[in-house]
């Protein structure tokens, strides 16, 4: 075996060596090979500072043409590097000396606080902590809630927050959550419950309840959200206001305010009430109660980019009246922004120092972000919850609009930025000190409901929905098993009925749906979905043809059915049926048992790219990727006992 030396070496070669010499050597004969990449395609700059030790990471920063903004293909810094290096010296000096960001994520929100952690670089972890202001377990990971939790809304009552969400079609609408520490949140309540007062029949995907608000005055919860129609008549956008003197509900009977736009909130001062909707941030006084409009609309302010203005919020605080807006789009360019004026009515200033929440990286791993609303702490920190979006592959949103939080403070001059106009954060300090969060958290409270004993014990979980109102007896609990009925209408149709879903969470999980297999007439169908909308869905299903029963998965995009390969059952009725699902980003693997037998994979899917808000181009799509149970009856009755459903994250 020949052991390369000097000339024999080339540049990465040299850094494994931590051949300081050669690596000066070859820098100076040929400076533009440090842009170069490893054979593991790692750009040799941050290969140095995980194999190369300090001293040659320290040259190639002072005297090579190595860039410190240079990230891997999965937007990894030099610090990533350094901190699977573990090596003290080379940490501190990227920090204090080069500028770079503990907490700084990757594409997959790994950042180089949680290598350390996970390494269990102690010493590297106290250095950390003393430079970030707390200990790794005392962070939190946005977003604070992942799948689809789009335009958030959030008030503070005594040390109780509360935050609502966009529904679109789904039933119950809007829901409400709770948490005692702005990181880990449970779904309490919904605004609407009664299927009557739904009205969400014939709408289609991606309409129904957006962007609501949730306030609090004398007692009383209100909560107000735009209602949109279908495209089909010359009205389609309307408001509603319920209210409550209980967060959960139950809320009163909508009231409906003809007045048009979107994204609708309610600002109390002193007894009175007014209402603000986009364009802009347009207001107009409400009665007592909240369920009239009492005076007609005028202009606040339109807005700093003034491209699309939306999601008003008025905040009054040491004598100004301080309007956030999010502006152009709820797609890449989406952002907060400020203005603020001594009075109520105006005028209104712009920041100088807008956007004050904008995602410039494309290539981190959030995205998308706007639509904020601050709220204070009872300690007097303030902070601001806004939407954002997560990527994968070419730019696929497939969980939805999620919820971020990030803090707020305020300059001398009296303007509030978020997160010291850094964009988004991946990694930050828990904002209740109290808090017992045992560590980081990537999937707090809803997205731990991790279903791994049978999910039907104590009634329906609150994190299951419909798309559209249920039929009567559409979803039952009959000792602890869920009595589905089956639809009359197939999936690609706004009129199917009982298809039961929770939220995608995760990148990465399986969920299991457990039945008995019942008695089908031909054509019938009873399993599991991959859900978006009525245009975009997988399911895998037990059906019947002829006298034989066989299991298929078939996708549905846009107009287009794809049906793949048959797995016969030998007389599967009455027995225990296990079908499931494996996800890993944009792949989905189907599988099964019956009366416990070993699993079998039926049919692998690569590249489900249609879940979601980028995958076609049809309707309004900004919901998110669900997962759950339904069943297709045709013209004859069925019901399904689905004994568990279970969700685990990977």
């Amino acid at each position: 075996m020949s052991i390369q030396t000097g000339a024999d070496m080339n540049l990465e070669q040299a850094i494994e060596a931590q051949d300081l010499k050669e690596v000066i050597r070859i820098l100076m004969e040929n400076p533009s090979c440090i842009e170069e990449k490893t054979k593991d395609n790692i750009p040799l700059c941050l290969y140095a500072a995980q194999v190369g030790g300090f001293a040659i990471v320290k040259y190639i920063v002072e005297y090579s043409r190595a860039s410190m903004n240079t990230v891997d293909e999965t937007n990894c810094t030099i610090l990533h590097y350094a901190a699977m290096s573990g090596d003290m010296e080379m940490n501190r000096y990227l920090v204090e000396r080069v500028g770079m960001d503990i907490t700084a994520g990757d594409r997959n929100l790994v950042t180089p606080y949680q290598i350390a952690w996970e390494n269990g670089h102690k010493e590297l972890l106290d250095y950390y902590e003393k430079q970030v202001g707390a200990p790794y377990e005392k962070m939190y990971h946005n977003p604070i809630r992942t799948g689809m939790f789009p335009d958030p809304s959030i008030v503070r009552v005594g040390e109780d927050y509360y935050m609502v969400n966009s529904s679109f079609i789904f039933f119950p609408c809007i829901p409400v959550s709770h948490s005692r520490d702005l990181i880990h949140w449970e779904i309490i309540g919904h605004a609407i419950t009664n299927p009557e007062w739904a009205h969400l029949d014939g709408l289609e995907g991606g309409r129904g309840y957006w962007a609501p608000d949730i306030s609090y005055d004398n007692g009383t919860f209100y909560i107000t959200a735009t209602y949109r129609l279908n495209d089909t008549g010359t009205i389609y956008r309307k408001q509603i206001v319920v209210s409550s003197d209980r967060p959960e509900g139950p809320y009163c009977e909508p009231a409906v305010i003809d007045e048009d736009g979107i994204d609708p909130s309610i600002f109390h001062e002193d007894g009175r009430h007014y209402m603000l909707l986009n364009r802009g941030a347009r207001i107009f006084e409400l009665s007592s109660d909240c369920k009239r409009q009492i005076s007609e609309a005028s202009l606040l302010y339109y807005g700093s980019q003034k491209r699309a203005p939306e999601g008003p919020h008025l905040l009054k605080k040491d004598g100004y009246y301080y309007l956030f807006l999010a502006e152009g789009g709820t797609g890449p360019g989406h952002r907060i922004t400020v203005a603020r004026s001594r009075t109520l009515m105006g005028n209104y200033e712009p920041c100088p120092y807008n956007p004050i929440m904008r995602q410039m990286d494309e290539k981190a791993g959030i995205q998308r972000c706007g639509h904020g609303k601050p709220v204070c702490t009872g300690d007097g920190k303030w902070y601001m919850v806004y939407l954002c979006g997560r990527r994968v592959d070419k730019g696929y949103s497939i969980l939805g609009r999620e919820t971020a939080l990030d803090p707020i403070t305020w300059t001398q001059d009296g303007w509030p930025i978020v997160n010291d106009l850094k964009g988004p954060s991946v990694l930050q300090i828990q904002p209740i000190k109290e808090s017992a969060i045992a560590q980081p958290s990537r999937h707090p409270s809803d997205a731990d409901l991790n279903m791994t004993v049978k999910a039907f014990q104590n009634g329906l979980p609150k994190d299951f929905i419909t798309p559209r109102s249920p039929e009567k007896d559409g979803i039952r609990i009959k000792n602890g098993n869920l009595i589905l009925k089956a639809s009359t209408y197939p999936l690609s149709t706004v009129s199917a009925r009982n298809i039961l879903v929770r939220r995608q969470s995760a990148f990465c999980f399986t969920a299991e749906a457990e039945f008995k297999a019942p008695a089908l007439s031909e054509g019938q169908e009873a399993g599991i979905t991959c859900y978006y909308d009525e245009n975009t869905w997988v399911c895998f299903f037990l059906s019947r043809n002829n006298e034989n029963y066989f299991l298929q998965v078939k996708e549905h995009i846009g107009k287009e059915d794809i049906e793949h390969t048959l797995e016969e059952l030998v007389d599967p009725v009455g027995k225990r049926l296990v079908l499931g699902v494996d996800t890993k980003y944009l792949n989905r693997s189907f599988y099964y048992s019956v009366a416990e037998e070993n699993v079998k994979v039926v049919e692998e899917l690569p590249n489900v790219y249609y879940l979601c808000d980028e995958g076609i181009s049809m309707g309004k799509r900004f919901t998110g990727a669900m997962v759950g149970m339904y069943g297709y009856s045709k013209e004859e009755p069925l019901f399904i006992e689905f004994e568990d459903f279970r969700y685990q994250e990977i």
